[in-house]
């Protein structure tokens, strides 16, 4: 127990101490600020601010002082220097509550506990304020690393270097691995949370189940076949890191979060006459333009590019598996700057796209058994609107194309020799003599 170490520690503490005594701020800003050390609200012991709960324990059994919902209190070390202050000039009766245990046992076997909590209007005030301050602390913190242009990390997937602003980090490591630890501006201390985090791998740890792993490449595999890829909310570790924990008083993100859902709920039966649906814009398959019907877009690869889409789904006949395909595949070469006829790369995608232009390449579509295989069910890019429009082709076919199909009347003008000439006589028959000679 730190009590041990207190004589080595009342030099220090002393000093830290003094400035109690000055009547605009119980203990002094620069005291609390630069001290890493709390002492006792009645005795002269000091624990390490990390040591909140050895100092909470001595104070519990030598002074009998019981402090309610400690984990609401924003500053603790200021809220400990203010309840000193406050001791030193009152009784600890006026402000706390007292427990009487054993109060069946003889009087010298009582045990006379006191309770400081929140009920009390001059703590509750005292919690509001430290949290109110922490509040500005971290929105400062927040909105400085915002627009700080001086980050510099590495990612932790890929040991590719950032610079510049801590978004462009996050924002890879979401794109890139679907590693997403929420949007970069309602993270602060980042620099921090990184740190944490690459501890954590660095000691083979899974970020999301906490489990330990006997090398690198066992916890990467797990990591990915598990989807673990993602930190576990339910660790109190992570809380300080999002602003959200810091927005109300006595509140944690979980219950924010609840109370936003119910308040969901209770809004369902608003009316929504007035909602008004945002188009969902296509992109060209060759170049970056954008239209909100497929209609725009196929009018536009046909002008611009000598593209005709519907032309080539009619002439191939092909269904919508098949047309999703097509585009998967188109899209992952000219992702590549590769023609998928002549299969030539390019720099650019503006030289492959001319190249294409100019030979008629990108017209014409090349064997069906270069494109039209299982790999292409995956979306080259995952948020590619143009695949949730294509139709089936079946939706084509005219009335006059389904009258060509031609249809075959069976002939029945001899019903008796059908029968007997019958595949299916035949079979029964053989089924019938088989089971005979069983």
């Amino acid at each position: 127990m730190a009590a041990s170490g207190g004589a080595a520690r009342r030099g220090e503490c002393a000093c830290i101490l003094e400035p109690l005594s000055l009547p605009e701020s119980p203990g002094g800003v620069a005291a609390v600020e630069s001290s890493p050390y709390v002492p006792c609200i009645f005795c002269k012991e000091c624990y390490l601010l990390a040591e909140q709960n050895q100092l909470l324990k001595h104070m519990i059994i030598e002074h009998k002082l019981v402090i309610a919902d400690v984990k609401l209190v924003a500053d603790f070390r200021r809220y400990i220097l203010y309840w000193k202050k406050r001791f030193a000039e009152q009784p600890i009766t006026d402000f706390c509550s007292v427990i009487r245990t054993n109060s069946e046992a003889p009087l010298e076997e009582q045990d006379n506990y006191f309770l400081l909590c929140d009920v009390l209007p001059e703590d509750r005030l005292l919690r509001e304020q430290l949290q109110q301050k922490r509040l500005r602390e971290i929105l400062e913190q927040q909105q400085r690393e915002r627009y700080d242009i001086s980050f510099h990390s590495m990612c932790m997937f890929c040991d590719q270097e950032f610079t510049g602003n801590r978004s462009v980090l996050l924002n890879h490591m979401a794109r890139e691995h679907s590693f997403n630890i929420g949007l970069p501006d309602n993270i602060v201390n980042c620099y921090e949370f990184l740190a944490v985090l690459q501890e954590k791998l660095n000691n083979l740890q899974c970020l999301y189940c906490e489990k330990v792993f006997r090398d690198k490449n066992t916890l990467k595999d797990h990591m990915r076949k598990k989807q673990h890829r993602r930190i576990n909310a339910k660790n109190k570790e992570y809380d300080k890191f999002y602003i959200i924990n810091y927005l109300e008083f006595g509140k944690s993100w979980e219950e924010v979060q609840s109370e936003d859902d119910r308040e969901l709920l209770d809004n369902l039966e608003e009316d929504w006459s007035d909602w008004e649906e945002h188009p969902v814009c296509a992109v060209c398959l060759f170049c970056e333009q954008q239209a909100d019907t497929t209609e725009k877009l196929y009018l536009h690869m046909q002008k611009s590019h000598g593209f005709d889409f519907p032309k080539i789904k009619s002439e191939h006949g092909l269904n919508f598996y098949q047309q999703v395909k097509l585009v998967n595949f188109i899209r992952r070469e000219i992702h590549h700057c590769r023609c998928y006829n002549c299969q030539e790369k390019f720099q650019s995608k503006g030289g492959l796209i001319s190249h294409m232009e100019e030979t008629k390449h990108i017209t014409f579509l090349p064997a069906r058994s270069t494109w039209d295989q299982p790999q292409y069910y995956f979306p080259t890019y995952e948020n590619d609107t143009l695949l949730c429009t294509l139709s089936d082709s079946e939706d084509l076919i005219t009335e006059d194309q389904s009258e060509d199909i031609p249809v075959v009347s069976e002939d029945i003008s001899n019903l008796k020799a059908l029968k007997q000439s019958s595949v299916l006589n035949q079979l029964l028959y053989e089924d019938n003599k088989s089971q005979e000679k069983l």
